[in-house]
């Protein structure tokens, strides 16, 4: 079949279904067509086609990167982001712009300026967040990859209500330029997978150095598909047991539980370790996040691009008013508690002491690699729940993050992937974190239990 046929699917199956899922906000068939019109006429490229959809805060070039506020509704990107140009260079096809929480603040995909993606399992329940439009898409079957970003988890968690895999790299590994940023120190672009394999393909073209992103690193970048069907046995993998108790969903632990065992069937040693701060990642997340966050999003002022508001008599009002009528209620939350932290006699008790706990956090992982390779646990402590059972409970809300900000404060790769399904019939993903540039390992031990142990159901809303 060839790329066009191949892309006019995808798009009808995006086009077919958004109505019902809201997964896409903005679907580019005219630019899809006639890139995979392109690539049919040059034989050869690396990723042969494949249709992808990209989280609406990467920049895209002249295309709608609205970050899912309306702040920026009818903002189009002047540029491609490092990553886009590196999938369009490997013969990729962007199909559309997915949705996301505003400026990738959420859990849910809740706090969307245009209403929430729906997850495909049961769309009355919400498919995680910031990303869930891009993990929608991958889940329906409408892409086999797509891009999301991650601050504090925002692909991982996805991915794990959604029944796929979800990867986020080592910091430094995939560049940021053209990301929008949210929390600088933390964010990264992560990838959506139907599987590993997937997951791999994308990453070995979109990783490695950027002159653009000072904060990428100049690291050798492995051929991840060629390692996927190692053997693992002789790995070693830790499990935290403090962090399987109170809190977890008993679904969750059950097939968590069980997904150690079936690393042992597949020859990986099983050691007990500690992460002593973990406990701590929430509390010093939300106000790391939130301090860098607020100082992030002072540039969306009304003045250089986006929205806005009309009919302010001077300069400050027209600041006040573009901010209250374009941010929702969840940036503004942030921003607040941003501006809180940062704030004279509140910096050095909140922010300073913040980050000296990161760096504790960070000695934990560094002490924990010294004897496993890999280290699982949950990835969410529940399965997905129903559309506003948490909105008017943010605490409620950022405890779904709790088994995922670690990695990111300490900058390690980690991935999620499928474990088994609940009583309901919802999707469970267990969540592997490695040590700094061992994206190889995390792959290889998630591609053998995969295809070990698949995940046989599918969603009810999939297109095959």
């Amino acid at each position: 079949m060839s790329i066009v046929s191949n892309t006019e699917k995808a798009l009808d199956n995006a086009e077919r279904l958004n109505g019902e899922l809201n997964a896409f906000l903005s679907i580019e068939r005219e630019h899809a067509l006639g890139r995979a019109a392109e690539l049919d006429a040059v034989a050869g490229s690396k990723l042969n086609g494949l249709a992808v959809a990209v989280k609406d805060n990467i920049c895209t070039k002249g295309m709608r990167t609205s970050c899912g506020s309306h702040i920026l509704n009818d903002y189009k990107a002047h540029y491609d982001a490092t990553a886009i140009k590196r999938l369009n260079d490997a013969g990729a096809v962007m199909v559309g712009k997915t949705n996301m929480d505003e400026f990738a603040m959420g859990s849910s995909n809740e706090t969307s300026a245009f209403g929430p993606a729906k997850n495909p399992w049961d769309v009355t329940r919400v498919p995680g967040g910031s990303s869930g439009g891009s993990a929608v898409a991958v889940a329906s079957g409408v892409v086999r990859a797509a891009l999301g970003s991650e601050t504090g988890g925002s692909v991982r968690q996805p991915a794990s209500l959604c029944g796929i895999v979800g990867f986020k790299p080592t910091y430094g590994r995939i560049s940021r330029y053209g990301l929008v940023a949210f929390a600088s120190s933390l964010d990264n672009i992560g990838i959506f997978g139907q599987t590993t394999r997937d997951v791999a393909d994308v990453l070995g073209v979109i990783a490695g150095r950027d002159p653009l992103d000072s904060t990428s690193a100049d690291v050798p970048v492995p051929d991840y598909a060629a390692t996927l069907d190692n053997d693992i046995a002789g790995k070693t993998i830790g499990v935290p047991r403090a962090l399987l108790g109170e809190g977890l969903d008993e679904d969750v632990s059950e097939k968590v539980l069980a997904s150690i065992d079936n690393f042992e069937k597949l020859g990986a040693k099983i050691v007990d370790i500690e992460l002593p701060y973990a406990k701590y990642g929430i509390a010093v997340y939300y106000i790391i996040a939130t301090a860098e966050a607020s100082s992030n999003l002072a540039r969306f002022d009304g003045v250089r691009y986006g929205f806005r508001a009309e009919d302010a008599p001077g300069l400050r009002e027209m600041y006040f008013k573009t901010r209250e009528e374009g941010f929702g209620a969840e940036v503004k939350r942030r921003i607040m508690l941003g501006t809180y932290v940062l704030s004279s006699g509140y910096y050095d008790a909140y922010y300073s002491k913040a980050q000296k706990v990161r760096a504790l956090v960070k000695r934990d992982y560094a002490t924990a690699f010294e004897k496993c390779d890999a280290i699982l646990t949950p990835t969410s402590p529940s399965v997905a729940f129903k559309l506003g059972e948490k909105s008017d409970d943010p605490i409620s809300m950022y405890l779904n993050d709790i088994y995922t900000v670690s990695a990111n404060l300490a900058g390690v790769p980690a991935i999620s992937v499928p474990c088994g399904l609940s009583s309901e019939g919802l999707p469970i993903g267990v969540q592997l974190v490695g040590n700094f540039w061992s994206e190889d390992v995390l792959l290889n031990l998630a591609s053998k239990y995969e295809t070990a142990f698949p995940l046989e159901a599918k969603p009810s809303i999939y297109v095959g």
